[in-house]
């Protein structure tokens, strides 16, 4: 289901978003500079974001990608934080880890407008325009172009995310460190679980005029913001 959370317990930057200029072989792995996020570059397609199961992903409704894009393959860790800190960026905030550990563990304690004050220090420090997944983004490469409730099929399962009732290492205990689970198809770590993700959209109820060009909805509750996938902290119905 679709939540907003205000608990910085559980905030935490996305995975980071730029834009082709050229056509990428998709799937394709890069980083754009020796200290930024590995990135995966998705094929264009079309998907069909939200469900008919819950009222706040109704309705139901196709969005396009005209374009291929590329999306963090992993939860922005403490590690490119700091990098981002030592650059004289994101505003000088030193995220606390609650002593679960830092390094590839991913940045929590970071609000919105926090995290893209790295997005903006990504952009400056490479030319290239990183920034925040809009909803639609987020969902695509989520379902990695599967159709059940997660990647791997309808059931959470054990030891495949990092929830309360995932029966992973961390479950219960908090997070884990990025890329310790299976990927999805698509070769993307985490989108289920571990720490909440941050994205682009101001919050609406439901999915009524939506965009179906994957564009982030920036219209509606703008003082909050959208987050999705759970964390180490729920279980997976969430």
């Amino acid at each position: 289901m679709k939540h907003l959370f205000f608990f910085g317990f559980f905030l935490f930057l996305s995975a980071l978003l730029a834009f082709a200029t050229d056509v990428p072989k998709p799937l394709t792995a890069f980083r754009d500079c020796a200290e930024c996020p590995e990135m995966v570059w998705l094929p264009a397609g079309t998907y069909t974001m939200g469900s008919s199961a819950y009222k706040e992903e109704m309705p139901a409704h196709p969005v396009t990608f005209a374009k291929p894009f590329a999306i963090g393959k992993y939860e922005v860790t403490f590690d490119e934080w700091e990098a981002c800190l030592k650059a004289g960026g994101c505003g000088g905030h030193n995220p606390d880890d609650h002593k679960w550990g830092r390094g590839r563990r991913p940045v929590i304690n970071v609000t919105h407008d926090q995290a893209k004050t790295f997005t903006a220090w990504l952009s400056s420090r490479t030319g290239v325009p990183y920034r925040l997944p809009s909803e639609g983004e987020w969902e695509y490469a989520a379902r990695a172009g599967t159709t059940t409730d997660y990647p791997w099929g309808d059931e959470a399962g054990k030891n495949l995310a990092n929830c309360r009732d995932c029966e992973s290492e961390w479950s219960k205990l908090g997070s884990g460190p990025v890329g310790s689970l299976p990927a999805n198809p698509w070769g993307l770590h985490d989108f289920h679980g571990n720490v909440w993700d941050w994205l682009e959209d101001c919050w609406n109820p439901n999915y009524a005029v939506a965009p179906v060009d994957g564009a982030a909805r920036l219209t509606g509750n703008c003082q909050r913001r959208v987050m999705r996938g759970g964390s180490w902290y729920y279980f997976s119905k969430n």
